[in-house]
């Protein structure tokens, strides 16, 4: 058994073998076998053996150094000396180190032989992490989901400008004294009657007036490089021009009818007051046009609404059907588009007039399948032509029924509805305020077939002469008919003389406004417009942050404008946003301020926790850390290898953190999707999974470093004794 033990030994290191009398408690054969096992295992290898048994010594060895007390009395192979500038530098000892990957294979294999505690320790430390994870997921998909709610509202309520235009957020700031004082701020004994406040109060508050913009000087701005801070604050910027589109039913079989500006709305439209009609058709707040112009961003309109049925435009000539969250639209729309019969329409509104009641079994609500829908045609007309050059002079044959059905079988512009779309449910607001849209190339599109026409082209070659009468434009107003009858010639009369008495008052009214008439009016009234000179301008911000940077920079533009003398260039503009922006602010910063207290709260917890079971788990590894002290181990080793294992251990806890939290985001989505219809709101993003996995790391081996010193910095001896 020996023997075997003594193989087994130098099998296992068989670069030195230390003896210590291996021959004195064997009898001479058992060391002669031993002696010729050794000779057999360290053919190649340095054997050295310490005896005093000088046969054994003399029959194996290869050198006999002979001792006595500590020091050398005989050498067989004694070493030569040479001279001092031959003799052989010893070489420096090398401090030999456990490298990280070492330690971390050692406390790898350690943690295998505890599977269950480690697992146990992984989640205990990811149960800090897991709370971190899911204020974190709740706060990232509630920081997205504000983002997209303002940006949806900021959508339905640009920053805009028109023409004219006024400051509300200003003109409140400047008045909210006044309002608060109409109330009464002085106090004073309730004996008398007193009188409260100052008329001028009232007059203060009905004093304000609209303020011109050059709009077209402010384009050039937005389109230069000082209006880059604007171009990159907002997500589209909207130009209107304040042309109405000429949409007529293409079939014209059973007679012409106009679909847009719809006469069925113009006759029951509801007037705004305190609303400029400029300003109100920017904002989308028209009540006489149901065809409402994209703004120029497909991506937030895609995010916005769902598509139904069909595709997406493509083109200047395709349009989309909007229908509302239930797939709605109202029976006055459809009128307006004549999906409804009209005649449906007077028969309810004579009904209405005369007080009758209505039957409503008599207009039963109707649908209409996607493909009714998608086959739908309408023919745009350009306000140019629906005039007819006679002679010398252009005529308007709008109200001439046979010539308008005419130019919609030859001279139009078919329209085609391509495509449904419907609100996403998650959408806080929408940009489409009508029930058709279409695409601003559209509007391009006719202001540039309008200057091209030729009526526009002769007007504005002939900017004296008005080309409805082909006479100069009158600069004195008239007064009565007579005045109205002197400026006719002799061929005009004659043909006055042969209409019908309603005829002959329709041909003075036209040629009364036609006197009245402008350079500018008739190209108005024509249609034609300067794509440099925008009617209205509408800036669709991207966040509330970005209100600043866009309100700044326009102030600049404005200071700019009047330290170069140019007052008139400064511009006006109505913020609805900024009027309720303030309220807003407060309560997304409560919200964030909130989630940030929970994280830190968490954080606190996590770090407790991790410390506490990584320093329990130090403390039970004492022992063994005093073994690897006491076989050569360094300090440094010792904090090595602890490191390593609080880096697995830190590792693991991270994983089961992110692993568990994207578990419980699916039934969290679950249950705030069902409450509040807002889904996907929990959801962990990949670069705070990562973080988080490194805090984890970081974490255990912050925890575990204290404690790892503690136990490295103890005496081997004392720390071998730990049980």
């Amino acid at each position: 058994m020996q023997r075997v033990a003594i193989a087994r030994a130098l099998i296992n290191n068989p670069e030195i073998l230390l003896a210590d009398e291996p021959t004195g408690a064997l009898d001479t054969e058992t060391s002669v076998q031993i002696m010729d096992l050794l000779k057999e295992i360290a053919r190649e290898k340095l054997v050295i053996m310490v005896t005093h048994n000088p046969e054994l010594a003399e029959q194996y060895s290869t050198r006999i150094i002979r001792l006595l007390d500590g020091k050398i009395k005989d050498d067989t192979r004694p070493l030569e000396v040479v001279n001092e500038d031959n003799r052989v530098k010893k070489d420096k000892i090398k401090h030999i180190s456990m490298s990280f990957l070492t330690a971390l294979s050692l406390s790898f294999n350690n943690l295998k032989t505890k599977k269950g505690r480690t697992i146990l320790t992984a989640f205990a430390g990811s149960i800090g992490i897991i709370g971190i994870a899911m204020i974190l997921s709740l706060s990232s998909g509630m920081r997205d989901y504000i983002n997209q709610v303002q940006e949806d509202t900021l959508s339905s309520y640009p920053i805009t400008i028109a023409s004219q235009g006024v400051d509300l957020l200003s003109t409140r700031e400047q008045h909210i004294d006044t309002l608060l004082n109409m109330n009464g701020e002085q106090e004073h004994e309730k004996d008398k009657v007193y009188q409260g406040g100052y008329v001028s109060d009232i007059l203060q508050l009905s004093s304000i007036t609209l303020s011109d913009n050059n709009l077209s000087k402010f384009k050039d701005f937005l389109d230069g490089k000082d209006g880059a801070t604007i171009r990159e604050n907002t997500n589209a910027i909207q130009y209107g021009y304040g042309l109405d589109l000429q949409i007529y039913q293409s079939d014209v079989s059973e007679g012409v009818t106009q679909i847009n500006p719809s006469p069925l709305l113009e006759m029951n439209q509801s007037p705004m007051p305190m609303m400029d009609e400029e300003i109100g058709n920017a904002m989308g707040m028209s009540s006489n046009n149901i065809w409402t112009e994209m703004i120029d961003n497909e991506d937030l309109i895609k995010g916005q609404y769902n598509l139904v049925a069909g595709n997406w435009p493509q083109k200047f000539n395709e349009v989309l059907l909007v229908v509302d969250e239930e797939n709605e639209i109202s029976d006055m729309a459809l009128y307006a588009l004549g999906l409804k019969d009209k005649e449906e329409f007077n028969e309810i509104q004579s009904a209405i007039e005369d007080n009758e009641e209505i039957d409503y079994d008599k207009y039963p609500k109707q649908s209409y399948t996607y493909e009714d829908i998608l086959d739908k045609e309408f023919s745009l007309v350009l306000n140019s032509d629906y005039y007819e050059k006679v002679d010398d002079t252009w005529v308007d044959r709008k109200n001439d029924e046979n010539y308008v059905a005419t130019l919609i079988e030859e001279k139009s512009t078919p329209i085609h509805v391509v495509g449904i779309i419907r609100p996403n449910e998650e959408a806080a607001a929408t940009t489409i305020s009508g029930t058709i849209a279409y695409r601003s190339d559209l509007i391009q599109y006719v202001i540039d077939e309008i200057n091209n026409s030729e009526i526009v082209k002769e007007q504005k070659e002939n900017k004296e002469i008005n080309i409805f009468t082909n006479q100069p434009f009158v600069t004195n107003e008239i007064t009565n008919q007579e005045e109205l009858m002197a400026q006719l010639t002799d061929e005009q009369k004659a043909m006055l003389a042969s209409l019908s008495e309603t005829d002959r008052v329709n041909y003075l009214n036209a040629y009364a406004q036609n006197l009245s008439a402008t350079y500018e009016g008739n190209l108005e009234l024509l249609g034609a417009r300067d794509m440099n000179k925008p009617a209205s301008i509408s800036l669709y911000l991207k966040d509330f942050n970005s209100r600043d940077a866009v309100t700044e920079s326009i102030e600049k533009y404005n200071e700019d404008q009047k330290n170069a003398g140019n007052d008139e260039n400064t511009i006006e503009y109505t913020d609805m946003v900024g009027v309720m922006i303030s309220s807003m602010t407060s309560v997304i910063d409560m919200i964030t301020y909130l989630l940030i207290g929970f994280v830190s709260i968490s954080l606190v917890v996590s770090s407790i926790m991790i410390g506490i079971i990584t320093y329990i788990s130090v403390l039970e590894r004492t022992k063994e850390i005093g073994i690897l002290r006491s076989i050569g181990a360094s300090k440094r080793d010792i904090s090595r290898v602890f490191n390593a294992e609080t880096v697995i251990v830190g590792f693991a806890a991270g994983m089961i953190g992110i692993g568990v939290t994207y578990l419980l985001n699916i039934p969290i989505n679950w249950i705030i999707g069902d409450l509040s219809g807002v889904n996907n709101l929990a959801q962990l993003p990949l670069g705070g999974a990562i973080v988080l996995v490194l805090i984890s790391v970081v974490l255990t081996m912050i925890a575990g470093l204290i404690p790892s010193r503690l136990a490295s910095k103890k005496d081997p001896v004392i720390a071998l004794r730990t049980e």
